[in-house]
């Protein structure tokens, strides 16, 4: 893949789409198929760097994984104590939830381990697990509570009650899985609820999990059953065209068995308050997921105050936000996303300095940002090697009225593969650089 992307404005977009499967729910159907008993079939899995960076690891732990073809993984599993020990360092890539959830897997073991890495994710705040899986008796060496962690096995864990200073999905499934390994019940408490992918898949794969919005429990020693896992389509991934599609003059998608996961789609609720048309048809279910089509028109938006209580329901979805957002008549006021600055990049500098960079006017502060909307013009971004700013300002290009140049774009395969063919299908203008 080259090193930038060249976009600039298309025709009205066009076609259905079926984008990659979800990344939070590939991730885990490795995990949890790899501590079951049994053989887990993973069909819809996302063929991407983060997803497969957590199979390899696996494999290093002495688990079979097949991949008969692409999007389908055979898992053999070990059972809650069969993993083998490894003399080499596990690298997680970029996959800030394959260190963080591993780091709770992983210290429940008998044996040491160390995770690693790539340069961005080796900068990222760790010492938010590190902390409250100390406080069950986990012992997690690190650098300056970033990566890599090192993780002495042997541990005796127990069960806490854990109220957690950020709501943070990882930072729970973290505490969930040391919780299969710890003496009696964990319990976490959440300032704000955050997806239940964890909760869902313990209870599909047979372990008993009480949770609610907001608060999760496991006891130690329960037994997860192997299962088949069908993965839907990725919100995240399906975000990018929802927004190109709610922007473009004329445009019309239907987007194919999306993962509707309430905990998710926030950025729904937030495009619908800014007057997107949206439509949800075939509402269904899928691996224990809600799912549904989702058919996009065109509308004009108008900026909002965007409710505090849709912002842990959106994280992941804030870059693309902010173009909607800078496409918009008026001014979009963000607050409450301090967790943006520590993701793959500061997400909020980045998106205000490449706005600013295309035009439109943008003030930040600690936890978001007001972005006021205006008329896109051509220009150089950089996305700071962060997969989601690359794709962002892909779709701002279809508004721009000159060609922008999106730099340092190669991580978009961590979790999108093939984004910009899929994107030049429905008429987005995007190539290589």
């Amino acid at each position: 893949m080259s090193a930038d992307w060249i976009a600039s404005r298309g025709g009205p977009l066009h076609g259905e789409l079926l984008v990659p499967g979800d990344k939070s729910v590939s991730h885990r159907a490795i995990m949890f198929g790899a501590l079951a008993e049994g053989v887990t079939r993973i069909d819809g899995f996302l063929e991407g760097e983060d997803t497969r960076a957590t199979a390899a690891i696996f494999r290093q732990l002495g688990v079979r994984i097949e991949a008969p073809s692409d999007g389908v993984r055979i898992v053999h599993g070990v059972g809650l104590h069969g993993l083998q020990p490894t003399d080499e360092a596990l690298d997680c890539g970029n996959a800030g939830t394959a260190m963080r959830l591993l780091a709770g897997l992983l210290a429940g073991q008998r044996f040491d381990s160390t995770l690693v890495g790539d340069e961005s994710l080796s900068k990222r705040p760790m010492r938010r697990v590190i902390d409250p899986l100390a406080a069950m008796g986990a012992m997690i060496e690190s650098n300056d509570g970033s990566a890599p962690l090192r993780i002495r096995g042997g541990q005796a864990l127990h069960g806490v009650d854990a109220t957690l200073p950020v709501a943070s999905a990882q930072l729970k499934s973290a505490l969930l899985l040391a919780g299969l390994y710890a003496e009696g019940e964990t319990r976490v408490h959440e300032p704000h609820p955050t997806r239940d992918y964890t909760e869902r898949m313990l209870t599909a794969f047979g372990v008993p999990c009480e949770f609610a919005p907001g608060f999760a429990a496991v006891r130690g020693g329960e037994t997860l059953h192997a299962t088949d896992v069908s993965v839907p389509a990725d919100f995240s991934s399906a975000a990018f065209f929802i927004v190109a599609a709610s922007l473009v003059p004329g445009s019309e998608l239907l987007l194919r068995r999306v993962g509707m996961n309430p905990r998710r789609t926030g950025l729904l609720q937030v495009l619908r308050l800014m007057g997107a048309d949206i439509v949800e048809e075939n509402a269904g279910e899928q691996g224990g997921e809600p799912v549904a089509d989702l058919r996009v028109r065109h509308a004009p938006l108008h900026g909002i105050e965007v409710p505090v209580e849709h912002v842990p329901d959106m994280i992941d979805e804030f870059p693309v936000l902010f173009v909607a957002a800078a496409c918009a008549t008026g001014a979009t006021v963000v607050r409450g996303a301090a967790e943006l600055r520590v993701k793959e990049s500061d997400r909020i500098a980045t998106m205000a300095t490449g706005l600013r960079a295309l035009g439109i006017k943008v003030d930040e502060t600690p936890d978001g940002a007001t972005i006021h909307g205006g008329s896109l013009h051509g220009g150089s971004v950089e996305s700071h090697g962060d997969h989601r700013i690359a794709m962002a300002f892909a779709v701002a290009a279809q508004l721009a009225d000159g060609e922008v140049r999106i730099g340092e774009i190669a991580n978009v395969a961590t979790s999108f593969p093939g984004f910009d063919a899929l994107a030049c299908r429905i008429g987005m203008e995007l190539r290589a650089g």
